[in-house]
């Protein structure tokens, strides 16, 4: 079987976990990241992103949304012709349409990849959402690296509209867990408001619960940012949104909190 050659661009939590997995499943892993001085084990750390991705098959980019398109020119004006640049960001569907229209301009298929759970929990195999030109393209490498993913299209900024709705849920359900462990704590009912809702999610509910009270501080600035999308494209589309403001709300203090700030980003 022919070998996958796959760059990461960006080595945060998530980047660093993709680069690692795959490397493990046999690919042959380049990753670029002006940030770190080592990469995971199995993987060549690149100088520079056009280094990283000169002869990969498909590139992944982790960097967060606000270096996106910087990231997707760098590596653009590098690959090889026949390669699939995957933006995995979690980032607004007009963005993602933005940086679809900059990979067209350096003649490069564009996939939008909507990571659909939190990476850590399941590291490679958490399944993604794939639509944009470069969809099938992507879909054929990722199985045969026996990653999860679903083909939603091919208009890039589909897979991320779905991530965002999800998050909706996602972030929300985080803020209602506080919110209601909080009031609890004040009582000494706190393992039994805690053992209650856990009860209600499932065999994985304590597992959930515990990974959103002790996650979202951490992360509050990114989600605080993802939910400001949400909310864009909920008012795009139309829909209400009290749930969507009184999370951004609450994520927006968690993120002024000392603690909070630098806190690195990683789904």
């Amino acid at each position: 079987m022919t070998t996958v050659r796959v760059a990461v661009l960006g080595l945060g939590e998530a980047g660093r976990i993709y680069a690692a997995d795959l490397a493990e499943r046999g690919a042959e892993v380049t990753a670029a990241d002006p940030a770190v001085v080592s990469a995971p084990a199995g993987v060549v750390l690149a100088p520079s992103v056009p280094e990283a991705v000169r002869g990969a098959d498909i590139v992944l980019s982790l960097v967060g949304g606000s270096a996106a398109a910087s990231v997707l020119d760098a590596a653009a004006r590098a690959m090889d012709a026949a390669a699939v640049f995957a933006d995995m960001n979690t980032v607004a569907p007009a963005t993602k349409r933005e940086l679809a229209s900059r990979a067209a301009g350096h003649g490069i298929p564009f996939a939008d990849v909507a990571i659909l759970a939190p990476v850590p929990r399941a590291r490679i195999d958490t399944p993604l959402g794939v639509s944009g030109t470069g969809a099938s393209m992507l879909q054929s490498a990722l199985q045969a690296l026996r990653i999860p993913s679903t083909d939603l299209g091919p208009e890039a900024g589909s897979a991320a509209g779905l991530k965002l709705l999800r998050s909706v849920f996602m972030k929300g359900l985080a803020a209602l867990i506080f919110e209601s462990v909080t009031a609890a704590r004040a009582v000494g009912a706190e393992e039994w408001v805690i053992d209650q809702i856990a009860s209600e999610l499932g065999p994985s509910g304590h597992e959930l619960v515990t990974r959103l009270l002790e996650g979202t501080p951490v992360h509050a600035v990114r989600r605080e940012a993802e939910m400001r999308d949400a909310l864009a494209f909920l008012q795009s589309l139309g829909a209400a949104h009290p749930m969507t403001d009184g999370t951004i709300e609450w994520l927006h203090a968690l993120a002024e909190a000392p603690e909070a700030r630098g806190a690195t980003s990683g789904e």
